[in-house]
């Protein structure tokens, strides 16, 4: 049984449900629209993974959104935080500067039915097919920027190297793009966070657990596809299929849109160097 698809009016927002997006291939992924109210074309800030679209920062990640809450409470203040999501932005603090946000579920993850694999060539075609949805809607202006945090901006990295017509910048925090060096032995040490990640973070919201994963705060459906599938059929996505070893090649040459970079001191999958600065990268002049 597929998605509701349905569209309503929410908190001075325009809300898209479970809009399909086809990929080359004849797939489907399930996206949400955050927009204005209002008619217009909009630039979109887009995220594409695999934590699930529909699960709140709130019921994921008790504990990191306490200790957000209290530490920064300008991360809250002036949103509902209804449609707060792990390591993405809140399109209650984005769609009233009139911006469009596009959230997907990746392949095999959330509600968008599939093989997961992770940071993997598929993958990276997957998201170029989904700026190039978004950047030709009749909502948008044809701009499309990803945003996001750790797998959030380790993929931006990739996709960003395809060069889709449509994207126009890339803001990239805590994203790793060397999975040896940046993620799995900080300078040469081993770090074993990502040991425990795949079944703590990825595995818990995969496709296929219907009524039996987390359920939506907002529209009271679950997560993670709306039939709960045997184990035969989710076995494949119950494995890591991380493409260990494989580097992410993090040039501007490779990627003509401006790229904000913010590393970490502290993170667990961060930039080289691993400094608490903002890098802006500008493509390169071209002739003409």
């Amino acid at each position: 049984m597929p998605y509701t698809q349905k569209s309503e009016v929410l908190d001075g927002m325009h809300i898209d449900w479970n809009i399909p997006i086809r990929t080359r291939d004849g797939s489907c992924l399930y996206a949400d629209v955050y927009r204005p109210a209002k008619a217009g074309k909009y630039p979109v800030i887009l995220s594409h993974g695999p934590y699930g679209k529909g699960l709140a920062f709130q019921d994921g990640y008790r504990t990191a959104w306490d200790i957000m809450a209290e530490k920064h409470p300008d991360v809250t203040a002036g949103s509902t935080n209804k449609y707060q999501n792990w390591e993405v932005v809140d399109p209650e603090k984005w769609v009233p500067h009139d911006y469009a946000v596009v959230r997907v579920d990746s392949r095999g993850a959330g509600a968008s039915p599939g093989f997961m694999a992770l940071w993997s060539p598929q993958e990276t075609r997957d998201m170029y097919d989904c700026i190039e949805w978004a950047g030709q809607q009749g909502w948008s202006n044809g701009k499309v920027g990803l945003n996001g945090i750790s797998y959030y901006g380790m993929n931006q990295w990739q996709v960003a190297a395809q060069q889709p017509p449509h994207l126009a910048a890339i803001c990239i925090w805590e994203g790793a793009s060397d999975f040896y060096r940046d993620l799995s032995h900080h300078g040469g040490i081993l770090c074993d966070f990502i040991k425990n990640w795949y079944d703590m973070q990825v595995k818990s919201v995969q496709h296929g657990l219907g009524k039996n994963g987390p359920i939506s705060r907002v529209t009271g459906e679950p997560v993670c596809g709306t039939e709960a599938l045997s184990e035969a059929p989710r076995w494949p996505n119950t494995r890591s299929m991380m493409h260990i070893g494989r580097r992410v090649r993090q040039t501007s040459a490779k990627s003509p849109c401006p790229c904000f970079l913010l590393p970490t001191g502290a993170g667990k999958a961060c930039t080289p160097g691993g400094t608490s600065r903002v890098i802006c990268v500008q493509p390169a002049p071209t002739n003409g």
